[in-house]
């Protein structure tokens, strides 16, 4: 399959896991016709099919399912109380006495992978780890486009010896987590800018282009760049279909000058977000915190708490580097903006 088969704009919606990507926003960017993606990562085969059919039941269009290549960590005890108390400053303001440990640390990757072929999506993507050349092609025999998330030239080229049909390349600047699997995440510092034609002039698969896209006038940059098309989150979480928050909706909207930086303090991996008093409380201890996803799971029910209260400064408020240059709108209008944007140069 060609990757331009997958959509008449150069445009893939951004997975953004944790409720952003609901049913309504995938149909809405695939009607309009760019690819929409549905975050699979955090949800039970059962979710999968449930939110795969009600995708269905709005768009005939084809889109996407993304997922975390995971194994299924088993922390000692000790590891998990070390955890726990790293985190007290966070529990104790909410008035706690303590944290609850949650009954399982992630979904089980290999039952998502089945329920990924049983449901057949037009294309798949992957970040976070690598899929090896048997799983590609069980894909590929049901008929699945297969993307791998890259940060290095050399997480490219794996990618592609597996037998990758193309790979995302994110820059610094993306929102949410760093999709870096070979090395120390933090080495992979390079900017979109640097990123894209890198990775474009080292594989013969297709690059899409991610980090700091908002406009059609960035779309075109990209594809000049080397990209085919282009990955864009920040843009759309802000959107009328998206599924966050309210409350971390008008964070966004209103972000102007906050700054946006990495952390690990949420979720044990390196994730970008507007600053906030989470990221503060945890900033000195952040490298000590339980790799993902055990600190991600640890940190669900403050999260959760924090939502209920509409308190946006214990939630992750997810964002790219440009997020001040996003634009609340629903997906149709804003998909017709960027490719108005894209034609004029």
């Amino acid at each position: 399959m060609d990757l331009h088969a997958l959509f008449k704009f150069p445009i893939l919606q951004g997975p953004m896991a944790g409720g952003a990507s609901r049913p309504e926003l995938v149909a809405a960017v695939s009607n309009a016709g760019g690819l929409g993606c549905l975050a699979g990562s955090l949800l039970s085969p059962a979710a999968l099919r449930d939110e795969a059919g009600r995708i269905r039941s709005m768009t005939d269009q084809p889109f996407l399912l993304n997922f975390f290549v995971l194994q299924t960590p088993s922390p000692s005890p000790e590891e998990v109380s070390a955890a726990l108390e790293l985190l007290r400053p966070v529990w104790e303001s909410l008035g706690w006495d303590n944290l609850p440990v949650p009954k399982q640390w992630c979904q089980d990757f290999e039952a998502q992978f089945e329920t990924l072929i049983e449901l057949r999506p037009a294309a798949a993507s992957f970040t976070f780890g690598i899929l090896n050349p048997v799983q590609v092609e069980r894909l590929h025999d049901a008929g699945i486009y297969v993307i791998g998330t890259v940060t290095t030239v050399e997480e490219a080229l794996a990618w592609e010896n597996v037998g990758a049909d193309a790979v995302i390349a994110s820059g610094i600047e993306s929102g949410g987590h760093r999709g870096t699997f070979l090395g120390p995440q933090e080495d992979a510092t390079l900017g979109g800018k640097e990123l894209w034609p890198q990775v474009a002039a080292a594989v013969k698969i297709p690059v899409i282009a991610a980090g700091g896209i908002m406009t059609g006038v960035d779309i075109a940059e990209a594809l000049a760049l080397g990209a085919q098309a282009v990955q864009m989150g920040s843009a759309f979480i802000v959107t009328d279909e998206s599924g966050i928050h309210p409350a971390y909706k008008q964070r966004l909207i209103e972000a102007r000058d906050t700054p946006t930086r990495l952390t690990r303090a949420f979720s044990g991996r390196y994730a970008r977000g507007l600053e906030n008093t989470f990221m503060r409380k945890m900033e000195s201890v952040e490298k000590q915190v339980p790799a993902y996803p055990v600190q991600n799971a640890l940190t669900t029910g403050i999260r959760a708490a924090a939502a209920e209260r509409g308190d946006t400064e214990l939630m992750s408020l997810w964002a790219g580097a440009e997020i001040r240059r996003a634009r609340p709108m629903p997906v149709a209008q804003l998909m017709q903006m960027l490719v108005a944007e894209m034609r004029t140069l």
